[in-house]
Order: structure tokens, then C-alpha cells, then sequence
């Protein structure tokens, strides 16, 4: 007997499903508030999903990294874009990095990250230049916010921009820019962050200069500050620890720029016969967004809000408190609900809930007790 199969199948993995985690920089989250702390969560969720796309804090551990296909490193305000659906995100297997440093930095501290520009390219095959150094010191301050989340300051963003310009223009597809922050940073405020019980005060500036980089060029960038070395202690939080092993802070962000997808204005992709749509990622895409309880009000996720893109809202304790009660949210487990919206208590519950979505496994049918089907009866009237 001769049997016959369509020829319309399908790999027997199961298709990835494109989506986003979201944990703010700057604002104490107990996880992905640190070096990297937050890296062994985001592979669950792109084991989970086959497709996460996230920002470089969540990824970035100083000198530890973890280079995963599945995840799709995107600056914040890239993923802002993204989620309001103005870019596209393109995969690639490779980018060329382009160094900005601050002329700020002394001669030894820059020579330290010039080193690490040859290890990354040695040791780690990634394609590095050119260098560009600003024509005036960036002048970078931090900042507290009265939330008690950090932000700061450039006082010459213009010598920022035009050093990214110039960059750009000699052919660098992504940027790694290295700063250099202030000395006289609060000790209480160091103490407190490198004893887990802290914000880390140099994230929102981080934040800021990258995004002034990503708005103005509309290519992939990420920051590393310049500082000398802390002294040692031994009441040191192991989620700071990655933090502590080298002079810089640098090799992560240039592992995680060398495969960050590219960057694709709508309109660009809309007028151009350069793109297919199997190339590039949408937030129409999205099959659901991970997002931090007591920091939705981010443009990103409140941008998946209102596409109605499922989301999974996970206990992670930072400064912020805008939280799902504060947005009007209720759990989709309740009848009265307004968006397609269910809490976890942790990234491990998170995951599972991608992994049902990514199944086609209704999320309902997984909670006890479970409510007759009768309870559903809608009247005609």
C-alpha cells in the first residue's frame, strides 16, 4: 500500500513565537536590576518561545555574556519603535561594531578597553572598527530620581551625535559607546547596589545616551561606562560579581551588538523591494510580552496594551509602582477582564505561560478549578 503525505507540513519543532521581555534599567528590579542577574531568565523565556527579543541590561553581565541565537538584543528605544510599530527588526548574522569612546577617558582607562577590542576580536571572531574618539568630553552626570529610580545627563550630546555620525558613515552597522562617568560617585549609594539591597546609579544614564544614539542614527547601540576599579570586599551580592572581574565593562555589549538585528524604519521597508516579510520581525508578530509588575508604564508595553498583545505581567520587585491595578487590568482568569492580560509570580511561571501560548494551550484550561462551560452562555438579547 502506497501512502501519500502533504507536501504542506511543517518542521515538527514547534514554530517560534516572537516575544518581548521588558525589565527596566535603573530601577532596583530584584532581578535584572544588576550585572547580568537577569541572563539565565531570559534563555528560559527564548527556550520557551524560540524567539525573545529584549534590551541590552537584561543581557549584559560586564564581562560575562551568553550569546544565544534565539534572542534578539534591541535598545530601548529601539524597542519602543518597535512595539509602536514604526521599525521592523531585521536578524543578521553579523554586525560591524564601531567603538565611540568619550575623549574624557584617561590614557591607561582607554587603553584597557583597546584591549578588550583585540580580545573580542581574537578570541571572539567579532568584527570591531572603526574607533572614533569625541571631539569634546561628554561631561556625563548621574541622577536620582525622587522614585528613587537613577537618570542623568550629557552636557555635550551634539560631540556624542556627531561622533556616532561619523561612525556610521564609515560603514560601522551598530555602535558600542564607552563613557566616562564620574568618580565622585555617593559611597552609600555603591555600597548599597553592590550589596544587592541597591539601584544601580549609573543605568539611566546609560539609558539616555544610548537612546539619544538610537534615535539619531536608527542603528543598533549600547553603552559601557569608563571607571576605575572599586576596591575589594567580601560582603559583595553575587548578582554584582560579573562587575568585578576585569578593568572594564565592555566585552558583553560588544558580544551582544555583533549579532543585534537591524534596525527598519516602516517606511524604508514599506518603499524598498530590499526586504521580505520573512525577513523581518513586526510587533504584529508578537505572540505575547513579558513585562515587569510596578513598571508598565513604559511605552513599550502599554503600546502591546493597546494591540491587544497577550500579556504576561511577573512579580519583580523594583522602586516603581505602576502596576496592573494602576492600568485598570484585570487577570484573564477573571470573567470581568479588559485586556488579554494573566500574572506570575515568577520568570519560571512566565515561561510555562509562553510555552502554552506558543502551543496553541489555552491558559484556562491549565487552572483549577475549572469553570463550567455553562458559565459562558451569552444571551441573544
Amino acid at each position: 500500500m502506497t501512502h501519500h503525505f502533504s507536501k504542506n507540513s511543517i518542521s515538527t519543532e514547534a514554530l517560534p513565537m516572537p516575544s518581548l521581555l521588558l525589565i527596566p534599567t535603573g530601577i532596583g528590579c530584584s532581578i535584572g536590576g544588576y550585572a547580568g542577574d537577569a541572563i539565565p531568565f531570559a534563555r528560559l523565556l527564548a527556550s520557551a518561545s524560540g524567539c525573545l527579543i529584549t534590551h541590552p541590561n537584561v543581557m549584559n553581565g560586564a564581562n560575562l555574556y551568553w550569546n544565544d541565537k534565539r534572542i534578539q538584543y534591541v535598545e530601548g528605544f529601539g524597542i519602543d519603535r518597535f512595539a509602536s510599530g514604526d521599525i521592523y527588526l531585521k536578524p543578521v548574522r553579523q554586525q560591524k561594531v564601531g567603538l565611540l569612546f568619550d575623549r574624557a577617558i584617561e590614557q591607561e582607562l582607554l587603553g584597557r578597553h583597546l584591549q578588550v577590542l583585540d580580545a573580542c576580536r581574537t578570541s571572539l571572531g567579532i568584527d570591531i572598527g572603526p574607533v572614533v574618539i569625541t571631539d569634546n568630553p561628554l561631561d556625563v552626570s548621574l541622577k536620582m530620581g525622587t522614585s528613587g529610580s537613577s537618570w542623568g545627563t550629557v552636557a555635550h550630546p551634539d560631540s556624542l551625535l556627531r561622533a556616532g555620525e561619523k561612525l556610521k558613515d564609515q560603514g560601522a552597522t551598530a555602535i558600542a559607546v564607552v563613557t566616562r562617568f564620574p568618580d565622585h560617585l555617593e559611597s552609600h549609594d555603591i555600597d548599597a547596589y553592590r550589596k544587592g539591597e541597591g539601584v544601580d546609579v549609573m543605568a539611566g544614564a546609560e539609558a539616555v545616551i544610548s537612546h539619544l544614539l538610537v534615535r539619531h542614527l536608527t542603528i543598533p547601540c549600547a553603552h559601557a561606562p569608563a571607571l576605575p576599579s572599586v576596591p575589594f570586599t567580601d560582603s559583595l551580592d553575587p548578582r554584582v560579581a560579573g562587575e568585578e572581574l576585569g578593568h572594564t565593562f565592555l566585552p558583553c555589549v560588544l558580544v551582544g551588538l555583533s549579532r543585534a538585528p537591524d534596525l527598519v524604519p516602516k517606511e524604508v521597508a514599506m518603499k524598498s523591494d530590499r526586504f521580505t516579510s520573512s525577513e523581518l520581525l513586526s510587533v504584529d508578530q508578537l505572540g505575547a510580552v513579558v513585562a515587569t509588575e510596578g513598571a508598565l508604564g513604559g511605552e513599550a508595553t502599554l503600546a502591546c496594551i493597546e494591540k491587544n498583545v497577550p500579556l504576561i505581567v511577573v512579580s519583580n520587585k523594583g522602586v516603581l509602582n505602576v502596576d496592573s491595578e494602576a492600568l485598570g487590568l484585570f487577570d484573564s482568569s477573571e470573567t470581568n477582564r479588559q485586556a488579554s492580560f494573566v500574572k506570575a509570580k515568577t520568570y519560571l511561571e512566565a515561561a510555562g505561560l509562553l510555552l502554552s501560548l506558543r502551543e496553541g494551550i489555552a491558559i484556562e484550561s491549565l487552572k483549577r478549578p475549572v469553570k463550567p462551560i455553562s458559565d459562558k452562555i451569552l444571551s441573544s438579547k
